[in-house]
């Protein structure tokens, strides 16, 4: 029985892997969440029975619902809390907003914020004590908005019990001044998270409810799909909660466990037994499946912790995040035999390159190196990258998964904390996703929220602009690796459901998914400084509208 029926509609297909052509059909018809039919209304009407929904497009575009291909829905809602320093690039804007959230606390009460800005601490340092007169004795820890560096002033180091000789299983850091005293800057994730351990929860509603709203935004953009790269125990926890609610996931979601340098074999055993629903203690929902393994190789080119070939204008990014490469390369190789798909952090060149290098060990008879599901091993970010390294990722197979909009940072006169640490040059090698295409490499696009905004229109735009949209006077970095929006969209759908090693999703065809989106006008056609505000009229899910 036909469950659903599209008619009246410009179709987006996506079936052609460089193109976007519209489809000579104007209506489908679903049944059991998969697109059974493709043809004119009439065609397409007839197969309709007594329960059949139909909706009339009315001349809307129908593409396949866009895929976020690096999204963190789950820790990025535990961490938006408190203040939303975005924009704030000066100390006194950031002193006066910690100033107006102590004013409002009792005693003792925890100042948290996310966001802030590394423009806001140049010429000061990274430190602490800078905000200790408007945080007025309360604990205090921000996040800046990269998620790879936190500020903690001693109130809140000290409730968390932590001092300069502590020490991480990875790279992380206490960062001490030339007192030998904690400056209160945290680099790394184990760094700042151990201090927002001991500060108590935020964020007024429940998380599972704080989840699925932040969905439900992304949905609102068109996204049917999303990878989440932080699966921990309570990441899967929390989505069951969230499939509780009334609705369930309003988007679908692919989880990567999150595998930290410091875990042993028995934790990798653990995660193995969780991959798809075998024996798992969380097996997943109807809506989200455990396929992939997050490893961070490196950290951020912006706080010095990422591994580039040479070092950076301060001498930072030299080396791994891993304290061990050989234990990175091992844990690489126990994943993959079992079947997982691998997804590599890497900021910095020189992480990319060992990735590379690491994914080649894994190639089997058959060619590259992927999962026992037929998913490409990718790596994350590619922020910097040599023309080797270029050539070196297309021959491997592996996806470059991208997130052009983070170039929102960077400044014309280089002077924002990237390029000033790349210099000119290697700054010119930015998100190389022309380049990439060019040579005859895989690319999926993202957001990384909560790093930069979840609307998947925004990220599109970047792509095709390389700057502000919206704004045609703001600075264009690296004009010659803009992408074309067939190429935009075709990296939130055909080649983001590739990089999944997914077939049947990101495309509009019979036997597909019915993960779809409805747009009032069309995607590839449309200004790109005015996609952002395109509206999308529904997103559904297997057929059935989940949003609009």
């Amino acid at each position: 029985m036909v469950d659903t029926i599209i008619t009246g509609a410009r179709i987006r297909p996506m079936t052609s892997q460089h193109g976007a052509a519209e489809a000579a059909e104007t209506a489908l018809a679903v049944a059991d969440g998969r697109i059974t039919h493709l043809g004119t209304d009439e065609e397409i009407r007839a197969l309709a029975g007594p329960g059949t929904e139909i909706i009339d497009a009315a001349g809307a575009v129908l593409t396949p619902g866009l895929i976020d291909s690096h999204m963190h829905p789950v820790w990025g809602a535990e961490l938006a809390v408190g203040l939303d320093l975005d924009g704030l690039t000066e100390l006194a804007q950031v002193r006066r907003a910690v100033a107006a959230a102590a004013a409002e606390l009792p005693p003792g009460g925890w100042i948290r914020g996310w966001n802030l800005d590394y423009k806001a601490f140049d010429g000061h340092g990274i430190r602490g004590d800078l905000l200790d007169e408007a945080a007025a004795g309360h604990p205090l820890a921000l996040i800046f908005y990269d998620l790879h560096t936190g500020l903690a002033n001693q109130p809140a180091l000290d409730a968390a019990g932590l001092d300069v000789d502590h020490v991480f299983s990875d790279a992380s850091e206490i960062v001490r001044g030339p007192d030998g005293r904690p400056t209160g800057e945290l680099r790394e994730i184990p760094a700042f998270m151990a201090v927002l351990d001991a500060a108590p929860p935020g964020g007024g509603e429940e998380v599972a409810v704080r989840v699925w709203r932040i969905l439900a935004q992304s949905a609102a953009s068109g996204v049917t799909s999303a990878v989440v790269m932080d699966g921990r125990d309570s990441t899967l926890s929390t989505l069951e909660e969230v499939e509780a609610l009334p609705g369930g996931l309003p988007v679908r979601l692919h989880i990567a466990l999150w595998h930290q340098p410091g875990d042993d074999d028995a934790a990798v055993a653990d995660r193995i037994l969780r991959l798809g629903d075998a024996g798992a203690e969380h097996p997943g929902g109807p809506r989200f499946q455990v396929s992939l393994i997050k490893m961070f190789l490196d950290g951020v080119i912006d706080a010095g912790t990422a591994w580039l070939h040479e070092p950076d204008a301060a001498g930072d990014s030299t080396r791994p995040f891993w304290h061990s490469v050989p234990r990175y390369d091992q844990v690489c190789r126990a994943y993959h035999d079992a079947g997982f798909q691998l997804a590599t952090h890497s900021c910095g060149d020189a992480g990319v390159a060992h990735a590379l290098q690491v994914y080649r060990t894994l190639e089997g008879a058959s060619g590259p190196a992927h999962s026992l599901h037929g998913a490409p091993h990718r790596i994350e970010h590619l922020e910097t990258l040599t023309d080797d390294d270029v050539a070196a990722l297309a021959a491997s197979g592996a996806v470059a998964s991208m997130q052009p909009l983070h170039m929102q940072w960077r400044e014309a006169d280089h002077s924002d904390s990237f390029a000033a640490r790349l210099g000119p040059e290697r700054a010119g090698h930015a998100y190389r996703t022309r380049d990439v295409l060019d040579a005859g490499g895989r690319l999926a696009l993202g957001s990384d929220w909560p790093v930069a905004q979840l609307d998947a229109r925004l990220g599109m735009a970047w792509a095709q602009l390389r700057r502000t949209p919206g704004d045609p006077t703001a600075p264009v970095f690296e004009p010659e690796q803009r992408l074309s929006a067939a190429e935009a969209l075709l990296g939130y759908t055909r080649w983001a459901a590739e990089a999944l090693g997914r077939e049947d999703l990101g495309v509009v065809a019979p036997g597909a998914v019915a993960d779809l989106a409805l747009w009032e006008e069309d995607p590839i056609t449309a200004d790109p400084d005015d996609l952002p505000e395109l509206p999308v009229r529904c997103t559904l899910l297997g057929g059935q509208v989940t949003v609009g």
